[in-house]
């Protein structure tokens, strides 16, 4: 715990993975932000966040989730509607298919997902 700034640092595996637990309001231009105490890996605290325009249905998301929170499926023609020009062609190539965030509540921010994703596609934010 960093005395100066009351923020508890929890590092992953993955050097790129960096959780900070305090005041949610701040903005400390890092992957993700919560409030300090025990409840950071509390379910429902914070949820994962598919960029779609980076996601290739690689499905290392749903390999490494110990709490199912991920599917992989083709889209739907609305949701290949919604995609840019450039994002749908990516959506193609990729087999029709992108990763979905089917269980949000069963988050509990371990953050595997976000450093096994090869696109860097995921973030955590907080509910709320």
């Amino acid at each position: 715990m960093n005395a100066a700034s009351g923020r508890v640092t929890q590092r992953s595996n993955s050097p790129a993975l960096t959780i900070l637990c305090g005041p949610a309001s701040e903005n400390v231009g890092i992957l993700l932000v919560m409030p300090a105490s025990a409840e950071c890996k509390e379910p429902g605290r914070l949820v994962p966040i598919i960029d779609t325009s980076r996601c290739e249905a690689k499905a290392d998301c749903v390999e490494v989730c110990p709490y199912n929170v991920f599917t992989v499926r083709k889209l739907t023609d609305a949701e290949r509607g919604a995609l840019g020009l450039t994002t749908r062609f990516k959506v193609f190539v990729h087999g029709g298919k992108q990763a979905f965030v089917t269980r949000p509540d069963d988050c509990h921010a371990c953050g595997l997902c976000v450093a096994a994703c090869p696109e860097k596609a995921i973030k955590l934010r907080a509910v709320g």
